[in-house]
């Protein structure tokens, strides 16, 4: 029995430390790398901790998780392996930045924008789908 708490108590932590191992991003370029390359490795919790929390974020970030498990296989593999690539950065003000970007995996360029709030880096996902 105290085995089986011992071991519960270890996994319990050992998930709980996962979700803030994540450092904070030192600036809009690197919230933007780390939320768009998560997003294509299936990493949805670390998208999520580099994501403005709001609720229409949130419902697209699941959308997005719905989509990558419903490829097979290969389309999940290839999805990891993608190269990113920055295609242009454009710094609107001090607490604002537009990362426009693609990827080896799908060809067609994507925006996102990245805001500076509480000292926190974070992706306004919700931007990608509006009509800029």
């Amino acid at each position: 029995m105290y085995k089986i708490l011992t071991i519960s108590i270890f996994l319990l932590t050992a998930c709980a430390t996962k979700i803030t191992d994540y450092k904070k991003a030192e600036n809009a370029f690197d919230a933007g790398r780390e939320f768009i390359d998560a997003g294509f490795k299936g990493d949805f919790t670390k998208a999520a901790f580099f994501m403005l929390p709001n609720e229409a974020n949130k419902q697209l970030l699941g959308a997005l998780e719905t989509v990558y498990r419903s490829k097979d296989k290969e389309g999940r593999q290839q999805a990891r392996t993608a190269s990113i690539n920055i295609i242009q950065v454009d710094d609107i003000d001090s607490i604002t930045t537009i990362i426009q970007y693609s990827s080896s995996f799908e060809k067609s360029t994507k925006k996102i924008k990245v805001v500076k709030k509480e000292a926190n880096w974070l992706v306004d996902y919700q931007y990608s789908f509006s009509s800029k």
